[in-house]
């Protein structure tokens, strides 16, 4: 059932799903998402008969959780290096069943160091955690045991060096909007018959209109076989520029703008190859502006969880929505000759192949080119632009991460993932947080200065001082909680926190009493009670003790008599407060 509670289609009653694992118990079959089928046999794997039996036995089981080869071809790439492990011990195990913890424990000392040998630790144990035979005792303890996530190996852009990325990404992209807009012009100026017939213009806007329906400018072809473009003297030469690129993004223009659309919107890069063209509605009240719905697909966030939905409006030149406009505008004819040839693609990433003969499609969890149109980024067009550029490595992984902690919010994916793989090993957001460390710690600094005793200690009264509740006071009239009347308006209290306070032998036995009435306070009240009243004149009565030692205080305690604890149950019960 849907979401929204609808019934899902129910197979025929005859269906069967054929299972992964072959008769033989050695060949697994892995399909993905768009029905593509890849087979893997455990028989090449250097060990025991049995043991292969059971890799491959939980290898299928696994597999029913996979959607693309890709995933099934790095589980049987790490489940490669576990077999020639095996192999190259003194007494290979010859099946599961006689691992042992101490086989694993020596697995584990030999990959846990690096990225690499802790990827194949969780997908190994994953692999072998499926296995009936490894479900108790010590190797299943063994299994149990957590492998720590890899570090993150990319690092978000300084600013520099994402405005040099995005430098190279303006300029491609730009110069290929502005050159389809134009012919696009051109193009609809001779279908209306707006254009003076025979002149240069119109040839061109003809041979467009022929671009627009085949994906290609005419084209003679010689006595060798070759093919040559027909009017290469009124389109100005035979590159891309002047024959079909006039129309049609070239794959380094449509990788330009992916690097541009992750900037913005931190997109993945398998993002774009399934991206549907936005659709576009008035935005409510306002008549110049036009919200876009963008669809985002990411397998990797599970099954159920693939798909959300993005609002963003083109309000003007500096807007968000104003580059998906430039990018329907771009990929218009290209989606257009897609939709002719294909009915129902409408993939907003789409580009013109340089061969004649169409994309060379490789990768099977992507999309399948229609004739001379290709669809999506593929990781090779990525590392190619940034190298065509000079750049180090393809931009896409920085990218996403710069966007991500420059906005400081997770983007399509968890809180806890965006704070343990985005922010807290980011070297830029560590730096940029320096100055917040060193501002919060000074305010530390402030308020426990705030709460240290801020008084005099002397070791005898002075006639001259007035005596209070808690100390003696040298001048009522300097005090910082002045009353309006004249003198002080403080609570006897806060004399702890004054200048003006002179604190003597005498004093001792009611303040140590106090100290303890407070700390018993502690205990019967809540924590914000008691750190809203009381918690600041404690650690004021803590200072103060230990700036006349702990020896003198605990001897003052001794010699508390009757009035000291008559007057520190009124200074608690507050009855002394003015």
């Amino acid at each position: 059932m849907s979401g929204r509670g609808r019934r899902a289609v129910l197979p025929p009653a005859d269906h069967r799903t054929e299972p992964p694992i072959a008769p033989d118990g050695l060949v697994v079959t892995v399909m993905n998402k768009a029905g593509h089928k890849q087979a893997y046999d455990f028989a090449d794997l250097p060990v025991a008969e049995p043991m292969q039996r059971s890799l491959a036995a939980a290898f299928a089981a696994q597999s029913r959780l996979w959607n693309s080869r890709r995933t099934a071809g790095n589980h049987w790439g790490r489940l490669l290096v576990f077999a020639r492990f095996l192999s190259g011990l003194e007494h290979p195990s010859q099946d599961l069943s006689e691992l042992t913890a101490a086989t694993l424990k020596r697995w584990r000392a030999q990959h846990i160091s690096t990225n690499y040998g802790k990827s194949i630790l969780r997908t190994v144990r994953t692999l072998l955690q499926n296995a009936p035979q490894l479900g108790t005792g010590p190797v299943a303890e063994e299994l149990a045991r957590r492998v720590p996530s890899p570090r993150p190996s990319k690092q978000s852009y300084e600013e520099p060096d994402r405005e040099q990325v995005l430098l190279a990404a303006r300029q491609q992209f730009r110069s290929a909007w502005i050159r389809i807009r134009e012919n696009t012009l051109l193009l609809e100026s001779w279908r209306a018959a707006a254009l003076k017939e025979g002149s240069r213009e119109w040839q061109i806007g003809k041979i467009l209109d022929h671009l627009a329906c085949t994906g290609d400018v005419p084209r003679t072809t010689s006595p060798s076989g070759k093919h040559h473009v027909t009017n290469r003297r009124i389109l100005g030469g035979k590159s891309p520029d002047g024959t079909w690129g006039r129309l049609f993004l070239t794959r380094m223009e449509v990788t330009a703008l992916a690097v541009l659309l992750t900037d913005r919107f931190a997109w993945n890069l398998s993002v774009y190859d399934r991206m549907p063209a936005p659709t576009a509605a008035p935005s409510v009240g306002e008549t110049g502006s036009v919200t876009y719905q963008v669809q985002v697909e990411k397998r990797r966030a599970g099954g159920g969880r693939w798909f959300s939905t993005e609002n963003i409006t083109d309000s003007g030149a500096d807007s968000p929505g104003r580059l998906i406009t430039q990018a329907l505008e771009a990929t218009a004819h290209g989606r257009a000759l897609a939709a002719r040839l294909a009915p129902g693609t409408d993939l907003l990433m789409v580009s013109r192949t340089r061969s004649l003969s169409g994309a060379d499609f490789q990768d099977l969890d992507r999309p399948r080119p229609v004739g001379l149109l290709a669809f999506g980024v593929a990781d090779y067009d990525a590392k190619w632009w940034a190298h065509s550029h000079g750049l180090g490595g393809s931009p896409f992984q920085r990218a996403r991460r710069t966007t991500v902690t420059r906005e400081g919010r997770p983007m399509h994916h968890s809180r806890g993932t965006h704070e343990r793989t985005y922010v807290l090993p980011d070297q830029r957001v560590q730096r940029a947080s320096r100055d917040i460390f060193e501002a919060g710690a000074r305010e530390a600094l402030e308020q426990a200065k705030a709460v240290v005793f801020a008084g005099n200690i002397s070791n005898m009264p002075d006639p001259d001082h007035q005596e209070t509740a808690t100390v003696d006071c040298a001048d009522d009239t300097a005090s910082p909680w002045p009353a309006s009347q004249g003198g002080c308006e403080a609570d006897f209290l806060l004399c702890l926190a004054c200048r003006n306070a002179h604190v003597h032998p005498g004093h001792h036995p009611r303040l140590a009493d106090l100290h303890e009435q407070l700390q018993s306070l502690r205990s019967v009240l809540d924590d914000h009670t008691f750190n809203e009243r009381w918690s600041d004149h404690l650690l004021r009565l803590e200072d103060l003790r230990d700036k006349v030692s702990q020896t003198v205080w605990r001897a003052a305690q001794d010699r508390t008599d009757d009035t000291d604890r008559a007057v520190v149950q009124l200074l608690v019960k507050g009855e002394l407060a003015p």
